[in-house]
């Protein structure tokens, strides 16, 4: 269970946390609370040595229960006006993730990036005991919690998430792309982290100041990812990969093997467009391809012309407009 596989994990998983996830924190009685995080782990499907890394801090279930969630969610967000949306139902995930596509990359781009950016949130919010803040050697933590500030501690998360994937696998091409994929999530979260500020003294002076590290939000992370998707590089066989020492890779490119399906139609990668809904002017043709859609009026009542009242409270009022619905034929 290497680093790459990790992506493939992860979208197995991520259908059942999702549709679970409001019933999560509600499982157990608040009396075995202690123990809880046990049956999460066993529940995760984990290996060994990944099981033992889980128990031993209970904050890890949930956090690795986030980060499913919020890669998968993600990753819908990001591809929610292309042909393929980042379905994570059924069997067209589990042959995505067989394949070489661009599509693949991303994948396996955002589980590692969303791991790590789910740890690193975890530490700074104190729901890890084996971590705190950050623990650069340039920032005072103890100073950073007393005044509010801690940062995001990029330095376990990226040492748990290696000890957590364990040795990467370099047997054959479709091995070392998917290494540098997951490598080059990793490497975006860390090129993201920005320094944060706060002054102290009397009148708002600055005769004291505190400073920390953060991360960018996910949503960010996952738009810069998408970028890199829409320009990824297709590997060829006899092109050079980096070399099996390196732990970070040089470029920050996503790499693909084979060429991506169309989409269009029902195939054992996605369910086809048909019947998807579109946006007239942004990208009917596009997700439709060249087959047309469907046009149909409803009524929306919305709230509209809302004013702040004193004190405390917004009046608005309902106005029903009608609306046109365009789908996929």
């Amino acid at each position: 269970f290497n680093m790459g596989q990790y992506g493939y994990w992860l979208w197995q998983q991520s259908a059942f946390f999702i549709a679970t996830s409001e019933h999560w924190s509600l499982v157990w009685p608040e009396e075995n609370v202690g123990r809880a995080h046990y049956k999460l782990c066993d529940r995760l499907k984990l290996e060994k040595k990944q099981r033992r890394m889980c128990r031993r801090d209970p904050g890890v279930a949930e956090t690795l229960r986030e980060a499913i969630t919020m890669s998968a969610l993600e990753c819908q967000y990001q591809f929610r006006f292309e042909r393929w949306n980042c379905t994570i139902e059924g069997r067209h995930r589990a042959n995505i993730l067989k394949r070489g596509f661009k599509e693949t990359s991303f994948l396996y781009a955002i589980s590692s990036a969303g791991l790590t950016h789910a740890l690193a949130k975890a530490c700074s919010a104190g729901r890890m005991e084996r971590c705190t803040c950050d623990e650069a050697p340039d920032l005072e933590n103890r100073k950073a919690w007393q005044w509010g500030g801690c940062g995001d501690n990029l330095k376990y998360a990226n040492k748990f998430v290696k000890d957590f994937l364990g040795k990467r696998s370099n047997k054959d091409l479709r091995a070392r792309v998917d290494m540098h994929n997951t490598n080059v999530g990793m490497k975006v979260i860390k090129a993201g982290v920005e320094t944060t500020c706060k002054c102290h003294g009397v009148s708002g002076s600055c005769t004291v100041q505190t400073c920390w590290r953060q991360l960018l939000p996910f949503h960010e992370i996952g738009k810069q990812l998408k970028q890199r998707y829409e320009t990824s590089i297709k590997q060829q066989q006899l092109q050079p990969l980096p070399g099996p020492n390196d732990q970070i890779p040089r470029t920050m490119d996503l790499l693909h093997i084979e060429d991506s399906p169309s989409f269009c139609r029902p195939s054992k990668y996605s369910s086809g467009t048909s019947a998807r809904k579109c946006y007239k002017d942004k990208n009917c043709d596009a997700i439709c391809c060249g087959r047309g859609h469907n046009t149909q009026s409803r009524e929306v009542t919305r709230p509209c012309q809302c004013q702040v009242r004193w004190c405390c409270y917004v009046e608005c009022k309902q106005c029903t407009q009608r609306e046109e619905v365009y789908t996929c034929k």
